[in-house]
């Protein structure tokens, strides 16, 4: 299971954890070990008992970011009146740009531009529904057919939600557990999840090999994009911790030692970058958790069953 956890330094957050997915979840019950199927299908929690579902579906999540209020009916019916959510704001935003100088009117528009652009490729994927005859069933109905383009757009409503200063902490499952989801387009016609039980086949090794290398790259892009973005004296990314990883080592023995952990920022998180770490074995991962809660701002003295702290993987800096 691929996931993805962000949060940005230094800033309030205005909107609860904002927690995304790729795929339904549609499991119930027992699925491993005895323990419920919620906890392979959830990254976060609002208590030791409550699980936050998380959303695939693009325009759930654009319309929970910029939607006007009412059900899910009501929003439906505006979007037949409109060609974008921004319609409804056309005299605010004209306001607001009476208010702002030159530079400030420019950075605006170019948000808003990205605000539609989002909302176009979720419109265009929504149109070509009726084209896909047969449906990928663990994907919601609506969403782009190929794995990239779904992945762009749930990263983009990131960028949109953290430039906007809507949330600052995202969970993201880019492949629950238990994924049959195929990948055609990068040559790997068989499910997900039977292929990781590769028993060290040479074939079934190398086609996960593509899966994973095909979700780092997407990652890897958002990273770039999120360089590329402007935000206070710096880029998102220099304002962002992420931390990207999996719970298998490997996956064909369920194996949970020598986990693939990434960690990403910028230069205003303080993080010591550009290096491949190899820590000795029976290091927890809860070290990492750790270390991260504190670098944000959240100062425990321990977290699950960790044994301290990543030493040397952050700069001795205040982030606020």
């Amino acid at each position: 299971m691929d996931q993805v956890a962000a949060k940005q330094l230094g800033r309030d957050t205005q909107l609860a954890s904002l927690q995304l997915a790729m795929d339904l979840n549609p499991l119930a019950g027992v699925c491993n070990n005895g323990y419920a199927c919620v906890y392979q299908n959830c990254l976060s929690w609002s208590s030791p008992t409550t699980p936050l579902p998380s959303e695939a579906h693009p325009r759930v999540v654009f319309e929970r970011l910029f939607g006007e209020g009412g059900d899910a009916n009501a929003r439906r019916a505006a979007l037949h009146n409109r060609t974008s959510l921004l319609d409804s704001f056309t005299k605010d935003i004209a306001r607001l740009k009476q208010r702002v100088g030159a530079p400030d009117r420019v950075r605006l528009d170019q948000y808003l531009d990205s605000v539609r652009q989002v909302e176009r490729e979720i419109g265009r994927a929504e149109k070509a529904v009726s084209d896909n005859k047969t449906p990928d069933l663990d994907r919601p109905v609506g969403v782009p057919a190929l794995f990239a383009d779904h992945a762009k757009l749930m990263f983009d409503l990131q960028i949109l939600a953290f430039q906007a200063d809507i949330t600052r902490v995202v969970t993201f499952q880019l492949a629950r557990e238990q994924s049959n989801r195929t990948y055609p387009e990068i040559g790997v016609g068989d499910p997900h999840h039977p292929t990781s039980h590769h028993g060290n086949e040479p074939e079934k090794v190398a086609k996960i090999a593509k899966i994973n290398t095909h979700h780092v790259s997407l990652f890897a892009d958002f990273l770039q994009r999120m360089k590329a973005t402007p935000d206070g004296d710096g880029s998102l990314l220099d304002h962002s911790v992420y931390l990207y990883g999996s719970g298998m080592g490997n996956p064909s023995l369920h194996d949970h030692e020598n986990l693939p952990i990434l960690v990403a920022g910028g230069a205003a998180t303080g993080l010591k970058g550009g290096r491949h770490i190899r820590y000795e074995k029976g290091t927890n991962l809860a070290n990492v958790h750790l270390t991260l809660l504190d670098r944000v701002g959240i100062h425990l003295d321990s977290f699950v069953d960790s044994t301290g702290k990543v030493e040397d993987l952050f700069d001795r800096i205040d982030v606020g």
